[in-house]
């Protein structure tokens, strides 16, 4: 054991002379996950609109004001004709344009029922359908006022809850996704250096001669990063929390071990990939792009993974991030236990063991 502590404090003085893999290390995550988190969102706010009131009275501009009052909408232009609506729209001056008829006030007041159009830009039709709901979201809170919330005869009255994210905040789901994503690139990254380097500095040869076992060697080299990650996930976890507000309904302890064992995978991986590789740049090229955009693209914190084909479906399987955005949005958002995450966490202890085994076999040879 004491000669294993000495190859710790050996990777430790390499990491600590290093200021560059200093900072990527401990830099990056706090980078990444602030930059990301922020600009990383599927929420719309301040969208600019144009308002067409042909009606003018006060029913009218009651509603105008109510849409520009709240934080989604910022009314950009109030048109005086029809026409000047794809002018607007050509311009890329609004997303959205609400026209409301001659008589809207009498027809709500005399008939109790009004009709408003709502012409969205659907060339991004996420952002338009976003828009429609919003506005439709509005006008019916009007409505409800308007009408005292009068219940009128054969009339469904639809009520909608959200759970776990009432106000919809698109953090809840970016941050599990950046949090995967920062945590293997970071981790992968750092070690898959390590084995690689020792050839390219002919320092091989001290390995070869030494008297303890390649997996403890292995097992050396991933122990510092590992403690440095642990810092990481400390400062992930409070940026999560204070700076993006995204509440940890579940066990803080669980979601701290299933962070640890994830990047465990992230470590043995790099090990892997640092035992394979030829050089420092292949090591370096491999798990920047071949990771991440099977992380970005399959994990599912951009993209549904139901919505796929059944190949990708199938290869997302063997995205590590996958399981560890299930886990962390299910623990993080839901607030379950362990319990409900037992199987992806059973996966990825699966994968770190492989990943490992591999990585020792690998060295092994090397080391022939």
């Amino acid at each position: 054991m004491k000669q294993f502590f000495a190859f710790v404090k050996k990777e430790f003085l390499h990491i600590w002379r290093d200021k560059r893999t200093m900072f990527i290390l401990l830099g990056m995550p706090v980078i990444q996950i602030v930059i990301f988190g922020f600009a990383l969102t599927n929420e719309v706010k301040n969208s600019k609109i144009a308002v067409l009131d042909q009606s003018k009275d006060a029913a009218t501009t009651s509603l105008i004001s109510e849409i520009n009052s709240s934080r989604y909408f910022d009314v950009e232009e109030n048109l005086q004709s029809y026409n000047e609506i794809e002018t607007a729209f050509r311009k890329g001056k609004i997303k959205l344009a609400i026209v409301l008829p001659n008589q809207f006030g009498e027809d709500l007041q005399h008939m109790n029922k009004a009709s408003v159009q709502l012409i969205a830009d659907a060339s991004d039709p996420n952002v338009a359908n976003t828009l429609t709901n919003y506005a439709t979201a509005v006008i019916m809170d009007y409505q409800n006022r308007v009408t005292d919330n009068l219940k009128l005869p054969y009339t469904i009255n639809i009520e909608t809850r959200m759970l776990y994210n009432p106000q919809l905040k698109g953090a809840y789901n970016f941050v599990p996704g950046v949090m995967a994503m920062v945590l293997l690139l970071v981790c992968t990254m750092m070690t898959a250096i390590t084995i690689v380097r020792e050839k390219e500095m002919g320092t091989m040869e001290i390995m070869l001669v030494s008297p303890m076992k390649p997996q403890l060697v292995v097992f050396a080299k991933a122990v510092p990063y590992l403690l440095l990650s642990t810092i990481n996930i400390a400062s992930i976890l409070l940026l999560s929390v204070y700076a993006l507000e995204v509440p940890i309904n579940g066990s803080l302890a669980l979601l701290v071990a299933e962070s640890i064992l994830f990047t465990l995978v992230s470590l043995s991986l790099g090990l892997l990939i640092s035992s394979a590789a030829e050089s420092q740049q292949v090591a370096m090229f491999i798990s920047l792009v071949a990771l991440f955009l099977p992380t970005v693209m399959l994990s599912g914190f951009m993209f549904p993974i139901e919505n796929m084909p059944l190949p990708l479906r199938t290869v997302s399987n063997i995205v590590p991030a996958k399981w560890y955005y299930i886990i962390v949005k299910s623990v993080m958002i839901k607030g379950v236990g362990l319990a409900a995450v037992w199987k992806e966490t059973l996966i990825l202890l699966g994968m770190m063991l492989f990943f490992l085994t591999v990585a020792v076999k690998r060295f092994k040879i090397r080391l022939q």
